[in-house]
């Protein structure tokens, strides 16, 4: 393994038989940086996680965390990382305290070399306050910021977050985020996971994007963005079914994907000024009224559309 990386995924590969979960997937994580792992709900980022962290074997490949194999060195890759699981790994009936002094001692913390940890978490958790309080009186965002502190007990070299965001208000995610940025800052490598677009582009230096248990496109934010180009990202509605009103824009000239949505119907195009006005009379042709129209400039959003031809959101 090259001495700058964190991680080394090499080949790895997931079959539970029904479903092909993980098939040949390869990147790498600089030491220092916030390497997101983008794609929707199946797409097998979960199962890489699962396999980087040990808890299961991959049919074949293997990754090295820190130098040392997740197949020929588990105990040593194991200890070189902190996971943050996509469920509360909490004890509901325990307080915040002792929530973390329990895990400290499942990573052989002790004596005043526990508490003084325990303490410095629930300074970067920001809950010191609480710290007394029982977990099943916290907020889905707070019992999230403990679960990440559980994962920073032991001091790791990397942290996995796997989806910490899911199902929590708008303030703790962000909280989440900022928390992300400060770990980074003060040197810890983070694989993160996530389905939100508008997150892998905040945080990332580099990126992955999964579908169907492969690694599609990878590289920097601008970098993925020039996959597509100058497109851009036309979302609009219209006044009834637009399932004809789409197969005749399919042959309009400049319109690389369309794809429907809830009532919404998003284009790629090669440029919005010269294709908008042959949508609009098209949609007059067949008698249908365009209610709303929105114009983007490209972002991961649009790459995954492109490369997939579907939204991330599916």
């Amino acid at each position: 393994m090259k001495e700058h990386l964190a991680i080394e995924a090499k080949n790895l590969d997931k079959d539970f038989g029904d479903v092909h979960a993980v098939k040949d997937v390869s990147f790498e994580i600089e030491k220092g940086e916030i390497f997101s792992l983008l794609g929707p709900n199946g797409a097998g980022k979960s199962t890489t996680i699962s396999m980087l962290s040990g808890l299961l074997r991959a049919d074949s490949g293997d990754a090295s965390i820190m130098g040392h194999s997740i197949r020929n060195e588990a105990a040593q890759a194991k200890a070189a990382i902190g996971v943050v699981p996509q469920d509360i790994a909490l004890y509901e009936d325990l307080s915040a305290r002792e929530n973390l002094v329990f895990w400290g001692k499942m990573y052989d913390l002790s004596g005043k070399a526990l508490n003084q940890r325990v303490d410095e978490i629930l300074d970067i958790v920001g809950l010191a306050d609480r710290q007394k309080h029982r977990i099943d009186t916290y907020s889905g965002g707070m019992k999230r910021r403990i679960n990440i502190g559980v994962a920073l007990l032991h001091k790791p070299a990397v942290v996995i977050m796997d989806e910490p965001t899911v199902g929590i208000d708008p303030q703790s995610r962000r909280n989440i985020l900022d928390s992300v940025k400060e770990l980074n800052a003060a040197g810890m490598t983070v694989l993160y996971t996530t389905h939100y677009m508008e997150e892998a582009q905040e945080l990332s230096d580099h990126l992955a994007i999964m579908d169907h248990g492969k690694i599609i496109a990878s590289g920097t934010h601008n970098e993925l963005v020039q996959i597509v180009g100058e497109l851009d990202k036309i979302e609009l509605t219209v006044n009834q079914n637009g399932s004809n009103l789409i197969d005749a824009w399919k042959k309009l000239a400049g319109i690389t994907e369309i794809t429907s949505e809830n009532g919404s119907i998003t284009l790629l195009v090669k440029d919005s000024n010269k294709v908008l006005p042959s949508i609009f009379e098209t949609a007059n042709q067949m008698d249908s009224r365009i209610t709303s129209v929105e114009i983007f400039e490209p972002n991961l959003e649009t790459v995954f559309l492109h490369l997939t031809g579907r939204a991330l959101r599916d």
